[in-house]
């Protein structure tokens, strides 16, 4: 049987129904299954030379976690189970499905073990032709290449952005038989400075200004009931919403006009203005921190933080990675949180003692997207009395209402400064965690848990620096407390079904949809804190804690990579769904519907979350860090 990189021969290029039969039986299978539907019938005619069936009776182990793989494993009927290292289920696999792929790619050893449930067929595909198909066959290589190709990062340039993330996605049309004073008060009521003409198929016919509306309508004395035809530009200069900025830019200047129309298959699908481009360029994360640090209020910084929306679907549509999107939406938190408490001081006078605000949840870990509430808290010097109370507590409520008002909806869960609980000496909050960590029951857990994330916003850091060594090493040395806080990382799981599939919210609003949030990003957040724990960690940002714990030994090398791979996989996925919503004209959120996503796409994403299960059932059963 020849390998899949063998030369061609006369029977690789001769037709289909001249194979063997077993070939031919083993091609046509080939066909419907994705990546394999993508080569050329010469390679996918080799390939299927290269596959060597292989039959398993029930309870047959195929391979076992820390054999070597003799290839790629393809079901082509009955059942395979296949658990992770420490027996705990990752999928049951029926026919068309793939396994071993993890083990090929990380150096030919199998990370888990896989055993037939009932009576099954399996191709097998040698590693040697595996690996030369990666690397000869792009189409191949993306479906198996479990990390997500690592975007280039840019700095928002408008010249590199595509028109798709800039244009308005509602453009406003007539027909060409409107009337023009009917179409001049649907601009005036709609705000815009142009609209477009367009048949009943939405096909575009031409462009009328507000220019046009005062050079030919108005000056010319024309009647109101002139049809908007007999004013329009026909068939304007138009994009695609694939074309750059700089498309835009060198279109405009070059032919001196101020409104572009962005059509898809001759259909209109947006406009761009050169009000457009001023605004993109406008929203940038320093100049929102600068129009915030010059605030007179909060309701001014409001009108700041209402172009957050823009800004995010700004930083996705500029490839710039997740962690570096969300730490530059986390700087707007701070910055107001930053002002307000200055303009809180302006209004109350200086603090009677030091203080400290740190945040927590997302925006302590530097990890805000398009939804966020505020949790947040203060450490107060020990100097303070009781009759300073009510100063701390007017500033509390002073600086939360502020970035309620700012977007930032106030915690459901009360974690707040504006909790007289959370808002206290550094002697009570060494206290605080005294306990927490002497006794870890389940409130214990979670407040831990929070308190954990924490990081200094604004005021006398040196309150938290020694208080956060001390509590780092008592938690770290006490056993008990490590073991609740690991079962407490295990409460969010990665939205798996048994079949290879996603579990996805069966009723309410979000049915059929998977909440990339809880079941995504928290476990992985969960772990890291985990980590973080185990090691003695100091950041608080997941990405830098699972860094730091590679770096340090506290996960094993190749466990640490996968995690961060589908961390990376998982939240940017995560935002491109959250800054498509704010195209469309929407709300953010963190749901997704499995279905939206192409067949590559599911795979990649289901790969992710398999790493995450695999993971935890590490942390759970006591393996997968070193420390």
């Amino acid at each position: 049987m020849s390998d899949a990189h063998a030369p061609e021969t006369p029977a690789d290029t001769a037709p289909a129904d001249a194979l063997p039969e077993d070939t031919q039986r083993r091609r046509d299978f080939l066909q419907g299954v994705h990546p394999y539907d993508c080569l050329t019938p010469s390679e996918l005619t080799r390939v299927a030379e290269a596959f060597v069936p292989r039959d398993c009776a029930r309870g047959e182990t195929v391979y076992a976690a820390g054999d070597t793989l003799e290839g790629l494993y393809l079901v082509v009927s009955g059942m395979i189970s296949v658990v992770d290292a420490n027996g705990a289920q990752v999928s049951r696999l029926g026919a068309r499905n793939t396994f071993g792929e993890r083990g090929l790619v990380r150096g030919g050893v199998a990370l888990t073990t896989a055993r037939a449930v009932e009576p099954a067929q399996v191709l097998v595909l040698p590693a040697d032709s595996f690996h030369f198909l990666r690397d000869t066959n792009a189409a191949f290589a993306r479906f198996f290449d479990r990390a997500r190709t690592q975007m280039r990062e840019q700095k928002g340039d408008l010249s590199t952005q595509k028109v798709a993330d800039l244009m308005a996605k509602s453009p406003v049309s007539v027909r060409a038989d409107c009337p023009v004073q009917d179409a001049a008060a649907l601009m005036r009521d709609t705000r815009v400075s142009c609209v477009a003409v367009t048949d009943a198929d939405d096909v575009l016919e031409g462009i009328v200004t507000t220019r046009d509306m005062t050079a030919k309508v108005v000056a010319a004395a024309m009647s109101p009931d002139t049809p908007i035809s007999r004013i329009m530009t026909p068939n304007p200069m138009s994009l695609q919403p694939s074309a750059l900025g700089s498309d835009v830019l060198h279109m405009m200047l070059e032919h001196r006009i101020g409104h572009v129309p962005v059509t898809h298959g001759g259909r209109l699908v947006g406009i761009l203005t050169q009000t457009d481009l001023t605004r993109f360029q406008a929203v940038t994360s320093a100049a929102l921190v600068s129009d915030i640090a010059h605030a007179a209020s909060a309701a001014q910084m409001a009108e700041v933080t209402a172009r957050l929306p823009m800004l995010l679907a700004h930083l996705v549509g500029g490839h710039n990675r997740h962690e570096v999107t969300t730490r530059l939406m986390t700087d707007i938190a701070d910055a107001c949180t930053r002002r307000l408490l200055n303009l809180a001081e302006a209004r109350l006078g200086a603090a009677p003692v030091p203080y400290l605000w740190l945040a927590c949840g997302s925006q302590g870990r530097q990890e805000q997207t398009g939804v966020s509430d505020q949790d947040n808290c203060l450490i107060l010097s020990d100097a303070m009395t009781p009759e300073m109370e009510s100063y701390f507590e007017a500033m509390a409520k002073f600086v939360c209402e502020g970035l309620a008002t700012c977007g930032y909806f106030l915690c459901p869960g009360d974690m707040m400064a504006t909790n007289p609980q959370w808002r206290q000496p550094v002697t009570t909050w060494r206290g605080y965690f005294e306990r927490w960590i002497a006794k870890p029951d389940p409130t214990a857990q979670m407040l831990a848990s929070v308190m954990f994330d924490l990081r200094p916003i604004g005021g006398d850091s040196s309150l938290w620096d020694g208080l956060q060594a001390e509590t780092l090493k008592a938690a770290q040395a006490n056993s008990i407390f490590v073991s609740h806080m690991i079962s407490n990382s295990l409460k969010h799981t990665p939205p798996l079904s048994m079949f290879r599939g996603f579990a996805t919210e069966r009723s309410g609003a979000h049915a059929g949809e998977v909440d990339l949030k809880h079941n995504g990003v928290v476990p992985v957040v969960d772990l890291g804190r985990v980590y973080a724990l185990k090691g003695k960690l100091t950041a608080v940002n997941t990405r830098a804690r699972l860094q730091a714990a590679i770096d340090d030994g506290v996960v094993s090398p190749s466990g640490g990579q996968d995690l961060l791979d589908a961390y990376d996989l998982i939240a940017e996925t995560r935002l491109e769904q959250q800054a498509a919503e704010i195209r469309r004209g929407g709300k953010p959120d963190n749901h997704m519907k499995p279905s939206d996503l192409s067949d590559l796409e599911r795979s990649h994403l289901r790969d992710a979350f398999v790493v995450i299960r695999t993971m935890q059932s590490a942390v759970g059963q006591g393996r997968g860090m070193l420390g």
